[in-house]
């Protein structure tokens, strides 16, 4: 028995072909260039969400400090009689942390017009998303505390009571962000923003970095690297004017 050899139809080898390797080396690229835009995009939009945050909540509540300073001549909290110079002098012991609804309550009743905030009774928060892509929230206080400024000498300090915005929750982009914009660089000792630990820190001369980066997750100092987790936050001060 004789058998006859049919060829397959031009139409069913050309589907039998493979990819070339010039055509997943384009392939590649292609989904390298997109998980880079998407990358990049995302870097963009948290950069953007930072900056409103600084725009319109640190500042705002900077400037409702100004507004009352300015509108009854001593910080908030203050002995109206006999000013002491410092927020919550008033109270004992002087100059402890004005926070939450009494903050707030302070500064509605001078008629101060306050940030907007997380809600209405909330205007000391701001929900923001970390570098995860996790929610965290900072909250704002005013306190009088201990700050190191420069001494008589060269590269010595010493201790004055200055008056600032406490920062509470504040990752370490976020810090960075608004590092940049208040003192133009980052540097957690030296300037009118700082990281709480070297806020007086007398001691040290040099610049710091920030004590927490965004590979540490939340209530952690150690680096994980997990993406699906909150990173780290601290408390920074910033300096205010008077």
């Amino acid at each position: 028995m004789s058998f006859i050899y049919l060829p397959f139809p031009r139409s069913a080898a050309r589907r039998q072909r493979g990819f070339s390797l010039l055509e997943l080396s384009v392939a590649l690229v292609v989904i390298g260039v997109l998980i880079g835009a998407v990358a990049v995009g995302r870097d963009l939009q948290r950069s953007a969400a930072n900056q409103r945050l600084s725009t319109d909540f640190v500042q705002g509540w900077q400037l409702a400090y100004e507004a009352f300073f300015n509108g009854v001549g001593y910080p908030p909290g203050d002995n109206p009689v006999s000013p002491t110079g410092q927020i919550n002098g008033n109270v004992t012991p002087a100059g402890h942390e004005l926070c939450g609804a009494d903050m707030i309550n302070t500064f509605l009743a001078a008629g101060i017009r306050l940030p907007t905030g997380r809600s209405e009774g909330k205007q000391d928060r701001y929900v923001y998303l970390d570098s995860n892509g996790n929610p965290q929230e900072v909250q704002v206080c005013f306190q009088s505390v201990d700050w190191a400024e420069p001494g008589a000498a060269i590269n010595t300090y010493e201790t004055r009571k200055r008056n600032v915005m406490v920062l509470k929750s504040v990752t370490f982009s976020l810090a960075g962000a608004l590092d940049q914009q208040i003192d133009g660089r980052s540097d957690a000792r030296f300037g009118r923003l700082r990281a709480q630990s070297f806020a007086n820190s007398i001691a040290v001369a040099t610049g710091q970095e920030w004590p927490i980066d965004d590979t540490m997750a939340f209530g952690s100092t150690t680096s994980t690297k997990l993406d699906e987790s909150q990173v780290a936050v601290t408390t920074a001060y910033f300096q205010m004017m008077r």
